[in-house]
């Protein structure tokens, strides 16, 4: 076991686990924030979508002791009171269904809008690749992105 010291949702948060723990479960065990979602296990359908350093990553796959040094935004830190433009958006076009990946679908698209303030469709598929909606809200989603994109 070892300490570690994350900043996670701009607070300074410490655990002490395993180095090779998936901040997935470091999130989601040790310090009760399971916005986060598990799907697959294996970064591939992006239920799991973190930011690290404000970049969407999947956190079923990365280890906590490769975030140690690392600014951690979950789909907790996106906004207290649920009003950023793209979970607004989110709502304004019904996107969820079942609703299980759409915190990863949210912070892949949050990641996008902040390094792409004006995606084309191409930049919109580009950056939803890989996150899997069982429920295929796909239209919806892209949808939304552009409405959050027009409101940012």
């Amino acid at each position: 076991m070892a300490q570690y010291n994350l900043k996670i949702n701009g607070k300074s948060l410490s655990v002490d686990v395993d180095p090779s723990t998936p901040m997935l479960w470091v999130l989601r065990d040790h310090l009760d924030m399971v916005g986060t979602k598990f799907g697959c296990g294996i970064a591939q359908c992006g239920a799991c979508t973190i930011h690290m350093d404000g970049n969407a990553v999947r956190s079923c796959q990365l280890p906590v002791s490769a975030a140690s040094d690392a600014e951690i935004t979950t789909i907790e830190g996106i906004s207290e009171n649920g009003d950023h433009p793209v979970q607004k958006a989110w709502l304004d076009h019904d996107v969820p269904q079942c609703g299980y990946c759409q915190a990863g679908q949210i912070m892949s698209a949050v990641a996008l809008l902040k390094d792409n303030p004006s995606p084309s469709d191409a930049d919109i598929d580009n950056a939803m690749n890989g996150n899997i909606c069982r429920c295929g809200t796909y239209t919806r989603i892209k949808a939304a992105i552009k409405t959050a994109a027009k409101s940012a």
